[in-house]
């Protein structure tokens, strides 16, 4: 708005419509086009159907429907998909947000008790019966922790469990280039969010998104509006939107011994209770965490059932010297056993057995190994300023 109108206008803020306005928005639709009679639906499936649409405005909510009516010349129950997926296209071309399709459960997820357990008490928190009862909704979580140890696997559970829509926030993609723009964007993904609500949001690697807020920045303070607008939510919200934060590099030290000095990289202010519920530290998976992501690579890939888990599990750690039991990360365990059902299938599409993992581990050098001062400088960041994901402490 030009300088000179700014004091003459009124600025009226236009929320995307919710449950009631597109119920309306439907019942006159097929009012209005008279199509009572194609129109199979009852009372739980129109809601189902409203509730997919939730996000969008009232004519992309009218135009998804109308596709399926020049398809099909009707509406029944099992079109009621067609309709979502319109959404999800809808929400991609905003640039910003990601509808992400659900294939993983928590059965895909070894180890990891403490969180699960954790998870699992938050889930009753979106039924009607908690809101009677007065418990506030959870705000999020932040997951901090080595890749490849299962925090974008846990996002995708999370969703998949508690039957939410999962949305992927790209924080990169809400950078523009004009003035405003940026927090525009901003603005209007958490708009969407919680419109389409009850939801999770997932805003993956903040580390690289935020990092660098506190310091001198080079975008004139549009990293730092960005991050408060997005802080300012966060702790004002009201809609139930779960966030689940994931990040990998949140400290920095600088010398050694009694010299060493400690730098937390994102900011102290998104660390703190209010942002998040709990922050949980996802560390390297130990012996009995080994053995269980095995276990589930075999159900998934549909291995033999007689491969020898307890010598890959203790195989698969003290990889590094000095550790007992530190080795390899639950996607690691993954590619070595992809690499080890290639080298079967080549060798005349045989079974894959206990020596061709070990085989293809040898070839293998643990993270871990490349990068312990830096996991070993995480743990000692998170010890006393998060909560162990796994039930049982590494040794």
């Amino acid at each position: 708005i030009p300088e000179d109108l700014e004091h003459d206008l009124s600025l009226i803020d236009f929320e995307l419509p919710d449950y009631q306005i597109l119920h309306k928005s439907f019942t006159r639709f097929i009012s209005k086009n008279n199509l009572h009679k194609n129109t199979k639906l009852d009372e739980g499936s129109t809601e189902k159907l409203i509730k997919s649409m939730q996000g969008l405005t009232t004519i992309q909510a009218e135009r998804a429907i109308a596709k399926i009516y020049v398809r099909h010349g009707k509406l029944k129950e099992h079109n009621i998909e067609e309709a979502l997926s319109e959404k999800k296209q809808i929400i991609s071309k905003t640039g910003i947000l990601e509808y992400i399709e659900v294939k993983e459960s928590m059965e895909d997820i070894g180890g990891l008790g403490s969180l699960k357990n954790w998870l699992e008490q938050r889930e009753v928190a979106f039924t009607e019966s908690a809101k009677n009862y007065g418990l506030p909704t959870p705000k999020g979580i932040l997951m901090i922790g080595v890749q490849g140890v299962g925090k974008s696997l846990t996002a995708k559970a999370v969703s998949a469990r508690w039957n939410l829509p999962l949305v992927r926030l790209d924080v990169g993609r809400v950078f523009g280039s004009l003035v405003g723009e940026s927090e525009e964007k901003i603005r209007r993904a958490i708009k969407i969010a919680e419109a389409i609500s009850p939801c999770i949001l997932w805003i993956d690697e903040l580390d690289k998104a935020f990092a660098g807020v506190r310091g001198q920045q080079g975008d004139s303070g549009t990293s730092a509006r960005v991050f408060g607008s997005l802080l300012t939510w966060m702790q004002e919200k009201t809609k139930p939107v779960f966030i689940v934060a994931t990040a990998n590099n949140v400290v920095r030290f600088f010398g050694k011994g009694k010299d060493k000095i400690q730098e937390t990289l994102l900011p102290p202010e998104l660390l703190r209770k209010g942002r998040f519920d709990e922050l949980f530290f996802l560390d390297l998976p130990n012996k009995d965490e080994r053995r269980e992501i095995f276990e589930i690579m075999a159900r998934k890939y549909n291995l033999a059932k007689d491969l020898d888990f307890e010598l890959l599990s203790n195989r698969s750690g003290g990889m590094v010297s000095g550790t007992k039991d530190l080795g390899y990360g639950g996607a690691e365990i993954e590619q070595i056993v992809i690499e080890a059902m290639y080298q079967a299938f080549y060798d005349k599409e045989r079974n894959v057995t206990t020596q061709d993992i070990l085989e293809c581990m040898n070839q293998t050098r643990p993270l871990y190994d490349l990068m312990q001062s830096e996991i070993d400088n995480l743990r000692e960041w998170a010890k006393g300023r998060t909560r162990q994901a796994s039930n049982k402490e590494n040794i």
